[in-house]
This record gives C-alpha cells, structure tokens and sequence, in this order.
C-alpha cells in the first residue's frame, strides 16, 4: 500500500508537471479612486511580474484576503483564473476565513464558480482547467486553541481530499501549527501538498519531524539567500509579499543558490531586505490595512510610475484612504538610496 508521501508526491507530479515554481507571489489587490476593485490595474502589474513569477496566491493576506467580502474574493477569483489561462501561470486559491465554518462556505462558492467557468463537472479536472493547484487555508483563529483543536479545524478542509496548501499565519491566526501537529496531518492526508510560514519562527520547516514530502515555502521577510535548501537551508522556495516589487530580484536570489553563487545571492538578499524593512517601519504608524500590504503599496507605487511617482497622489488602500505623501516620498527616497528605483515604470 502506498503511503501518504508517495501519493502525494504522485499529486505533485500531476498537478506541477514542469515542477513547482520556487517563487510565488501574494498579488496585491489595487482599488480605483472609487474603491472598487481595479482589475485594468492589477492586469498590468500581472504582466510585470509573470516574467519572474509564475505562481499566485489570490487573494492572500498581501491582496487584502482577510477584508474583502465574499462578492470581492469572487471577482479576484474569476480574475486570477482569466488572467493564469491567459499567460499560463498556476494558481493558489486563497479561503482567508477565521473558521472551519466560513472556510467552508467561502471554499463550496469557489468550486461552484470554478466549475460554472471552466464548464467541467468534477471538481479536480475544473481546478486543473482553472490553472488552480491548491486552495489555501489557515489554521482557525483562537489564541488559546489547543493543537487538537487546530487539528479538527484543518482536518475539516483536508478531508475533503482536496489540493491543500496550509498558510501558518500567527500574525492574523494567533496561533501556530506544531511541528507534531503538522506531521500527523501530512501523514494522514496526502492532498496536503504546500505549505507557507510566515511566522518568522520556522519550527514546522526546522524540526525533525517528516515533512512527507510537502513543498515548503517561507513567507518571512528577509535572509532570503541563506533560507533555501541549496544554501543548506529548510525551504524549496518562497511565497513572498515583496515578489510584488521585486520580482527579478528574488528571482535571481533562488537562480544564484541554485547555481551555488551564494555571495551574490546574499548581496542581492541584502539589499532587497533593507528596502522592505526600511518601508516596512515607515507604514508601521497607518492606522488602517495591514503593515505587509502598504508597505509592498508604497513601493509597487513607483515600480508602477517610476521616479515621477512621488508626484501623483499614493494608493488607494481597501480602508477607503490613499497612503500618505509622506510615506511615498520616503519610500522613493529608500528605493533610490539603495539602487532600487525603476528608470520607468510598468503603467509608463
């Protein structure tokens, strides 16, 4: 009888025939002066990216997953599985819910819209139409749940036999998956086939435990060279908020340690680090969306207008409220210290 790892393996194998990309990005959700979704927009930063990046969560924390309603979460989905059919990129679904409940419910309208789209009856042949590998889920929020509890939680996703991406996201769930926790579900659920940690505290990808063979991806900012399994690191790739501004960058940072040129990896590591870390403090203060979002905003800003970004009015942000004059100055400010601003953006 084959085990849980084999026949995940066989999953991936089906699923990423050309292999699983190494870089994914958390796309960011763009508004018009409205508020509306921009999909126009969100197009065009697509475009730029694809080149570097080919696979997507839609929507993750990044692309405001946690705020949009069901209604926007269904036009994103609608949009990312369009624009994947388009310029042939693979997709994660992401079901930002704080519950088994409402995971639940959100998760049955996507595969009925998936379905309603790609015109297949059964659910695993109209998520391969969709370019859809997985839907990503987090562990239910509750800082005091127990392990059981989280057990229960995501063991009502996984047993649906479904394509599954698990999210440890301690930052919105507080709370975290254990080690022990995540290697019985991997050896008892075979559809479990990715994972993103963001926590920063990487005990699932540090312990001992058998990963099963689970493609593990860091969502962690930062030392991005020295994380990869070719640096001796535990991660196969990542799934990260800055791929939104700095996709060749990234990109050349897996390329590099692959290649085994770790100096020049960790220089190019360094350097898009100290942007976001710089950015990341100056957002700190916003009083609305989340840190990772504006920050990635502040910056996609001139990555989209160039150096005449500065002049035009920032981001609209889901809140309603456009990030402020201050922030992008100091933003283009950052990027132009550290040779890091466009000579002419993808909007130009």
């Amino acid at each position: 009888m084959e085990n849980a790892a084999d026949i995940r393996k066989a999953i991936i194998a089906d699923l990423f025939p050309g292999g699983v990309p190494r870089l994914w990005c958390p796309l960011l959700t763009h508004y018009d002066a409205e508020g509306a979704i921009d999909l126009k927009r969100m197009s065009a930063h697509l475009a730029h990216l694809s080149g570097y990046v080919k696979g997507y969560l839609i929507p993750g924390t990044t692309g405001d997953g946690w705020e949009l309603s069901d209604g926007e979460t269904g036009d994103l989905l609608r949009f990312s599985i369009a624009e994947a059919r388009k310029g042939d990129l693979v997709l994660l679904a992401g079901v930002m819910r704080p519950d088994a409940v409402s995971v639940e419910r959100l998760l049955k309208e996507f595969i009925e819209t998936i379905k309603a789209i790609t015109g297949k009856r059964k659910t695993r042949d109209s998520l391969k139409a969709a370019r859809i590998a997985a839907f990503t889920v987090c562990p239910p929020k509750g800082q005091l749940l127990s392990q059981k509890e989280i057990d229960k939680g995501l063991s009502a996703v996984l047993q649906r036999n479904l394509p599954t991406a698990l999210y440890q996201l301690p930052q919105v769930t507080e709370n975290e998956v254990e080690p022990s926790t995540f290697a019985r579900l991997a050896g008892k659920y075979p559809n479990l086939i990715f994972f993103k940690d963001t926590s920063g505290n990487d005990r699932v990808a540090l312990s001992t435990m058998d990963k099963g063979g689970v493609f593990l991806t860091r969502g962690a900012e930062g030392s991005y060279a020295d994380w990869l399994k070719g640096a001796h690191g535990p991660y196969d790739g990542f799934l990260l908020s800055t791929a939104n501004c700095f996709p060749a960058h990234l990109a050349s940072v897996i390329e590099d340690v692959e290649e085994g040129r770790l100096r020049a990896a960790r220089e190019t590591s360094n350097r898009v680090e100290a942007a976001f870390r710089q950015v990341f403090d100056l957002v700190q203060p916003t009083p609305y969306g989340n840190a990772f979002t504006n920050a990635n905003k502040a910056m996609d800003h001139y990555f989209a207008f160039g150096p005449s970004a500065r002049k035009k009015e920032g981001p609209m942000l889901h809140a309603g409220a456009r990030l402020p004059e201050g922030i992008i100055s100091d933003t283009g400010d950052i990027l132009a210290r550290l040779d890091l601003m466009p000579s002419k953006g993808y909007l130009e």
